[in-house]
């Protein structure tokens, strides 16, 4: 109950602050990149990161003496090819920076950044914040840096359940950009807001603020997460919008090449570049892995977090959803008493809920998962139900038939072998190249 409580205190924050629809020219803010917070649980898989660094100025730790008999150049042995252990993300930041990577949809020359603390107990305070160009790895193009504000201060507070957008920042910058974002803490902040899928390395520094620094050369760790944060807004033209991309692992991304974009959302928005007559349609990826329509987990459920995550996005026009399959395969592992009735119940209510908004619904099929750990012959019953109603009840302003184009067309209750990623649920880069060309780009140039 609390979680929900602090997540629609979020909500009730960002409702309150002016959307500054418009600056001259009918220009008004449009999100060009956005993601889901979720609960901090940790790393949802090992992370890379590099060795301990040694506390400035103390002196290097001695080397290892190899017993009698070993090979001290380790190459033959497999204990001297075994990595060292490797420290895992900080849970709590203090006097520490945390340079997070972004990949922005469509460009521009002015932005703002909007942050949260939706689910923390207590405020947090950013000492620092900046934003520049990225070049490399954790380095920026030093002349792109700029420092961000809120409210004219470099150092502001985040109550707990508050999300904050920051003053705009002159920045010109590309499509399909890469941003990095970097944040000092001078206080302990306690559990890290987070999602925890990010796909691009984010980089967390030693002591120090590193927020204006060409780089962090040398990370304390790294992550494949974002903290804090949860959109970069441009001002843009009147006719730009953007398509909000509803879901979970399968649009969040899992099993794809990090630090690559190859999620079906991040393909879309390069068709959409590609293509003049939608160059101008931003894409926000709003998948958060494990999602459910239905239940809190993985983040909170779709119907629950609707509001902030697809409503309340700036320039939202379309949402895009691709939600359910969590929901069916957990009834599989634990009786819920989940029925087709139900999940077809809560795709009507998105509708509803998005058409009073403004905003148009695709509906996107769920694609096939037969081999998958929590498959079963019920399950894929309840798959095709909602799958049929996705494509015949008429409700949706369209359709994105995902299983059409990842289906073994000799099994369709599985995928296509050269698109799936090893568990058979979720694709490969080839698979989500797949997803994002099936989709008809004439759907966002119709009035």
């Amino acid at each position: 109950m609390r979680m929900r409580v602090l997540f629609h205190a979020a909500i009730a924050a960002a409702m309150v602050v002016p959307a500054a629809f418009g600056q001259g020219n009918g220009e008004y803010w449009v999100a060009t990149w956005a993601t889901s917070a979720q609960v901090y649980r940790g790393p949802a898989a090992p992370p890379r990161v590099a060795p301990t660094q040694a506390a400035p100025g103390a002196p290097p730790a001695p080397a290892a003496t190899p017993p009698a008999g070993a090979n001290p150049r380790g190459a033959t042995t497999a204990a001297a090819a075994t990595p060292p252990a490797r420290p895992r993300p900080p849970q709590s930041l203090e006097n520490q920076t945390v340079r997070m990577i972004v990949h922005t949809s469509i460009g521009g020359k002015r932005l703002r950044l909007e942050l949260t603390n939706p689910f923390g107990s207590t405020a947090v305070t950013v000492g620092a914040a900046h934003i520049a160009l990225r070049d490399k790895d954790s380095a920026i193009v030093p002349a792109s840096d700029r420092a961000i504000t809120v409210n004219g201060s470099k150092s502001f507070k985040m109550i707990a359940g508050e999300t904050v957008f920051t003053d705009p920042v002159d920045l010109e910058f590309a499509p399909l950009s890469d941003l990095a974002v970097s944040l000092f803490f001078p206080e302990a902040t306690g559990p890290l807001a987070s999602h925890s899928l990010g796909l691009h390395t984010t980089y967390f520094s030693g002591p120090g603020d590193f927020t204006a620094q060409a780089s962090i050369a040398e990370p304390i760790a790294t992550s494949m997460a974002y903290y804090w944060i949860a959109s970069v807004d441009v001002l843009a033209p009147a006719d730009a919008a953007t398509i909000v991309t509803l879901g979970d692992s399968i649009t969040d991304g899992a099993k794809s090449t990090p630090d690559a974009d190859r999620m079906w959302p991040a393909r879309l928005a390069a068709r959409l570049q590609a293509n003049k007559a939608t160059a101008h349609i931003a894409v926000d990826n709003q998948g958060i892995s494990g999602n459910r329509l239905l239940m809190d987990g993985a983040g909170i459920a779709a119907l629950a977090r609707l509001d902030h995550d697809v409503l309340l996005q700036a320039g939202a026009k379309w949402v895009m959803v691709l939600e359910g399959i969590n929901d069916i395969g957990n009834q599989t592992r634990v009786n819920t008493g989940l029925k087709s009735e139900d999940l077809i119940g809560a795709l009507r209510q998105i509708v509803e809920r998005a058409h009073t908004h403004g905003l148009k619904v695709i509906g996107c099929t769920l694609t096939p998962y037969k081999g998958a750990g929590y498959y079963s012959e019920e399950g894929e019953v309840m798959r095709e139900a909602e799958n049929d109603f996705i494509r015949h009840s008429g409700i949706f302003d369209a359709v994105v038939d995902f299983d059409a184009a990842v289906r073994d067309p000799n099994n369709p209750k599985q995928f296509r072998q050269d698109m799936q990623s090893g568990d058979q649920l979720h694709p490969n880069d080839a698979g989500y190249q797949a997803m994002a060309d099936s989709i008809d780009l004439s759907l966002f140039t119709k009035k």
